[in-house]
């Protein structure tokens, strides 16, 4: 009985367990509930800004939206680099694939180079682009795009997007590739634009260029990068867990490269390449009145187009090692002895300096000699001249004349007053990497070979010979302020600057440069008048060129000897290698009375002196300038050839 009373239910007990074990509960709930309610409160509103922009970062992405580039005409609005729609093969590395099923993931490396190795198998891709790719990886976010291969065929964009399905972070992008429809006759001159290299980020502004793969490498495309270049935009766009665009929420557009109008005239440029036939050597046409370039041809050349995407080597050894090294830009970096073309201005040196006048007389037997050498200056023609004012010294070019001439200034005299015509300095063309050439001095010579100067190399500098170096472009420019009496421009290639997409273009001012004092006006007549009849006078070196011109020109041809002869031997073209034959010269302007061309022409290891050689082209440029393109007018111009008007 005892036993069975001991199990009875102790109700009281068990309500009062079950009451503290619900109120456990329910705190343990409550806590829950708080802390969760605190968290909540903690993400939802005090890490509401930070988790919001991360989320954004994992949905929304900045893209930098590349601008046009700007396109370049000539004067005419003939286009010499242009913009034609092309496509470019991009992997993003961060959107590659890195599952491998059953397998651990694989790295962003690895990833990487099974992507390529599936690549290579659809579409060429030469060990340069792989490894190129490889180097912008390191050096590149994992969320930037990197180019793999550009101007990809028709062929290959339909195999890509057969097989997109297998390439995730794979992408082909629609882009403008540069093309120069000038071939070789215009690459010195726009230069081309590259793939953007280790070289070109020193001082680069990344971030303008951060969408681009090419920037202006040589020629006005690196000179005017800021102005072509424009400006980069961004587009704000919303994408999916695998990366893929769904929309965009907002776009900045970029700002295109400005356009530029160069002063060449295409008709003239191409008749000057023309004309140089198979020669080597440098033509430049100036419009004396304002500095503008017509032409700049420098021969031989090579096609711009064949660096834009990136060369092959075996491509770039054909062009490197091509006779004549076509890279090389003569017209801004060529030197040469100017010979005889720098007699008008040592003829001017020695007017304003009071040495002499136009009745001066020497007489020329064919041998110059110093006092007290006994080792001959030789004229060019065997036996002299015999008397000669400067006229016919200058129309029949007489070395004795300019030897004895150029003592008489002494080497400082001629450096002194040559110099102001730009000889020895650049001209500030607006290209890159110009020459300055060499107008000795005695402080040159000392300073260059710590070596007194001598009374001999006077004699030959007078002639353009010796130490003297000029380029073509000096010997335009200084051309052109003889025919302007001194007054000087700078040459320049661009004379207009337009919006992409305005009407109104932005003329550019002609730059004056340093103007060449006038002691005495009759002096420069009298020096024009010489290299009129050089072309149009009875005995003139280039008359050839002179008959039934349609106007009139004012010339002076030179020689530029490459290899010394020993005393007493005599050049003959016929007998000496090419490569070792003399450079024609040739500088004139038209018409005399007001000068709109000047023309300087260079032709490497000639068959021919500059009269015979050089001048026929300079005929060429001035008939394509005066006549075929109708810049002549009614002004032929009136001369005074060998004392006889003519109109």
């Amino acid at each position: 009985m005892f036993r069975s009373l001991h199990h009875i239910k102790d109700e009281h007990a068990e309500k009062s367990l079950f009451r503290r074990r619900s109120i456990s509960a329910m705190v343990i709930v409550i806590l829950a509930m708080s802390l969760l309610a605190a968290r909540f409160f903690y993400l939802q509103v005090w890490e509401y800004s930070s988790l919001q922009t991360q989320s954004d970062n994992n949905r929304i992405r900045l893209q930098v939206v590349a601008p046009n580039r700007g396109l370049i005409f000539d004067r005419n609005g003939v286009s010499l680099a242009e913009n034609q729609p092309a496509y470019r093969l991009e992997i993003t590395p961060e959107r590659l694939s890195r599952k491998r099923p059953g397998k651990p993931r694989i790295s962003m490396d690895e990833a990487l180079l099974e992507t390529l190795d599936k690549l290579e198998k659809l579409v060429a891709i030469n060990p340069t682009q792989r490894q190129r790719l490889l180097d912008s990886w390191k050096r590149s976010k994992a969320f930037q795009a990197i180019t793999l291969r550009l101007s990809l065929t028709a062929a290959e964009v339909g195999v890509l997007a057969v097989n997109r399905h297998q390439l995730p972070g794979v992408e082909i992008t629609p882009y403008l590739n540069r093309y120069y429809p000038g071939g070789e006759a215009m690459t010195h001159l726009t230069g081309y634009v590259g793939r953007i290299d280790d070289n070109d980020l020193v001082g680069l502004d990344t971030d303008n260029y951060r969408a681009n793969t090419h920037i202006g490498k040589t020629g006005i495309e690196l000179y005017r990068e800021k102005l072509l270049h424009g400006l980069s935009g961004y587009q704000k766009i919303e994408t999916n867990v695998q990366g893929r665009l769904i929309r965009v929420l907002e776009r900045s557009d970029p700002q295109a490269g400005q356009d530029l109008i160069l002063a060449i005239d295409t008709r003239l440029q191409l008749a000057a390449w023309e004309a140089m036939g198979e020669y080597a050597g440098s033509v430049i046409a100036l419009d004396p009145r304002n500095g503008d370039v017509l032409a700049m041809v420098s021969k031989p050349s090579f096609d711009a187009n064949l660096f834009v995407n990136g060369i092959s080597q075996a491509a770039y050894d054909r062009i490197l090692h091509a006779e004549g090294r076509p890279l090389y830009n003569r017209a801004l970096k060529g030197g040469y002895e100017p010979g005889s073309t720098l007699k008008p201005f040592v003829a001017l040196a020695g007017l304003e300096a009071g040495l002499i006048n136009a009745s001066t007389r020497i007489f020329s037997s064919g041998d110059f000699y110093l006092p007290g050498v006994s080792r001959p200056y030789r004229d060019w023609k065997k036996g002299g001249h015999g008397w000669v004012t400067l006229r016919p010294a200058l129309a029949q070019s007489v070395n004795t004349y300019f030897y004895d001439l150029g003592v008489k200034l002494g080497i400082d005299g001629m450096h002194d007053y040559i110099q102001q015509f730009g000889f020895g300095a650049p001209t500030g063309i607006d290209l890159f990497g110009e020459a300055v050439g060499v107008l000795p001095s005695r402080e040159w010579k000392r300073k260059r070979n710590n070596q007194p100067w001598y009374p001999g190399e006077t004699v030959i500098a007078a002639i353009g010979q010796g130490f003297n170096v000029a380029t073509p472009l000096q010997l335009a420019t200084s051309t052109a302020a003889l025919a302007m009496n001194g007054k000087r421009y700078v040459p320049r290639l661009v004379r207009g600057i337009k919006a992409h997409g305005a009407e109104e273009t932005q003329w550019l001012p002609p730059v004056a440069a340093s103007s060449v004092p006038i002691v005495n006006l009759q002096d420069w007549e009298l020096v024009r008048e010489g290299m009129v009849d050089v072309v149009h006078g009875a005995t003139g070196s280039a008359r050839a060129i002179g008959v039934d011109s349609a106007y009139t020109i004012a010339g002076k041809s030179g020689t530029a000897q490459v290899f010394g002869l020993a005393e007493g031997e005599e050049y003959d073209a016929s007998k000496v290698i090419r490569r070792l034959r003399n450079h024609a010269l040739f500088v004139a302007w038209a018409p005399v009375a007001e000068p709109k061309i000047v023309v300087a022409v260079i032709v490497e290891h000639a068959d021919g002196g500059g009269s015979t050689m050089a001048a026929p082209i300079a005929k060429i440029l001035m008939d394509t300038w005066l006549l075929e393109a109708g810049h002549l007018g009614g002004d032929k111009g009136k001369i005074v050839a060998g004392g006889e008007s003519i109109e």
